[in-house]
């Protein structure tokens, strides 16, 4: 397909038209969204399938920045409803992907488990690194974890109750109905 221009006009294309209206995007933005369980999938599957490459290429890093790569991505194409499930799953995608991938690779079951440790012990400060990327995309796209609303509410209430301020302090349990001062 060409593009032609005159002077003082848009420039169009030139062989079939494109439809405007009716099409199946309007916006002609296509766009891939995971859902949670899709993006569970998604980080394990990397996660395997990086830990065997580099098992059989002998590149440890690998492993490790696929690692990272797969959890910005899964955290961005992931859509909101699925975040949550999305902002747990990657150490443990990385733990299964690794007990599989040094099942399919190791001699025995106690090299395996050897395998499995030394994987975890190296590739610590890359899961920390993952899950905080995670959590940040996820917080920047909208995330916010739930919690109690008594943990808040009553936080303030417990610490200020917690902190002995002398006399004061007495008088106001003592003046709290059903509490007594210990004698």
């Amino acid at each position: 397909m060409t593009q032609t221009r005159t002077p003082g006009q848009k420039a169009r294309t030139q062989g079939t038209p494109r439809r405007t209206s009716g099409g199946s995007r309007a916006s002609g933005r296509t766009s891939v969204r995971l859902t949670g369980r899709g993006g569970v999938v998604v980080l394990f599957a990397a996660c395997f399938l990086s830990l065997l490459l580099a098992a059989w290429t002998g590149w440890a890093m690998l492993a490790d920045i696929v690692f990272v790569m797969t959890c910005g991505l899964v955290a961005c194409y992931t859509r909101p409803a699925g975040l949550r499930s999305v902002v747990v799953c990657p150490p443990l995608a990385f733990c299964a992907g690794s007990i599989l991938a040094q099942l399919i690779t190791a001699a025995d079951t106690f090299s395996a488990l050897a395998g499995v440790l030394v994987t975890l012990g190296t590739a610590t400060l890359w899961l920390f690194t993952g899950t905080v990327l995670t959590m940040a995309i996820a917080l920047g796209r909208g995330w916010r974890p739930e919690l109690p609303a008594t943990v808040l509410g009553n936080l303030r209430v417990a610490l200020r109750d917690l902190r002995p301020r002398g006399d004061r302090w007495t008088e106001r349990r003592l003046a709290e109905p059903g509490l007594r001062l210990r004698s």
